[in-house]
């Protein structure tokens, strides 16, 4: 006797698209990350309130973070991150303070946000990791990634924006005090720049590099040409 196997000899059903919708559970909505980064006096917290605001003017809604900062937590960590008193700090202990900051603002601030459907503005993210802690103690770019990857829970930005300045001139445009960071030498500022922008030729799909060397206006204009896609 011989046994049919399941669906040979049966007419396909097809589904009507109404049919599809009807079975098929609706998907959470996902909302717009974008980070803005660069060196010390590049604009990018300029720029990522004008964005704010333009997104705003167009009816979305967006959300303005800092990293590190934001949540209560993510703040007192930035505190001990940038004191000068601190001047003992190790560079793997740099690297993990940054990625502890980051994993409470993704539990508290990020992830609600970005599955609301919101647009994420972030002032500096896992980028800065990448350029200013790499090399540090042996730290590579391997590892930053690695734990990055699950201090944020997989939600890498979906654009992030490099604001590219000299290091003469970024470092020339701070006005106040600087922070434990800032402090350091003008070799390692250059270091940070180069880091930067090398994440953007390794990533060109997910990077972007603005000459932060002219007008704000200007600078904003092309900031837009490169997010507006992502969120008009």
């Amino acid at each position: 006797m011989q046994t049919r196997r399941q669906g040979e000899g049966e007419t396909p059903v097809s589904l009507s698209p109404c049919l599809l919708v009807c079975i098929i559970p609706s998907m959470p909505r996902h909302g717009t990350f974008l980070v803005l980064d660069g060196t010390e006096g590049s604009g990018k917290s300029t720029q990522a309130r004008l964005l704010e605001q333009k997104l705003t003017g167009l009816g979305r809604e967006v959300l303005l973070v800092r990293d590190p900062g934001t949540t209560r937590i993510g703040e007192q960590i930035r505190n001990i991150l940038l004191d000068p008193a601190h001047g003992e700090m190790g560079m793997r202990c740099e690297m993990l303070l940054y990625m502890s900051a980051r994993a409470q603002m993704m539990k508290e601030v990020l992830g609600p946000a970005l599955d609301a459907g919101k647009v994420v503005i972030c002032d500096r993210f896992v980028s800065s990791t990448l350029a200013y802690q790499l090399g540090g103690d042996g730290v590579t770019a391997e590892e930053i990634r690695a734990i990055g990857d699950v201090a944020i829970k997989g939600r890498w930005p979906d654009l992030t924006l490099i604001l590219d300045l000299p290091v003469e001139k970024s470092l020339g445009r701070l006005k106040r005090p600087k922070d434990r960071i800032e402090q350091r030498p003008v070799a390692y500022h250059e270091q940070v720049r180069q880091n930067y922008l090398r994440q953007a030729r390794e990533n060109p799909q997910k990077y972007r590099v603005i000459d932060a060397d002219r007008g704000v206006e200007e600078i904003a204009h092309d900031i837009w040409v490169e997010a507006g896609p992502l969120v008009s």
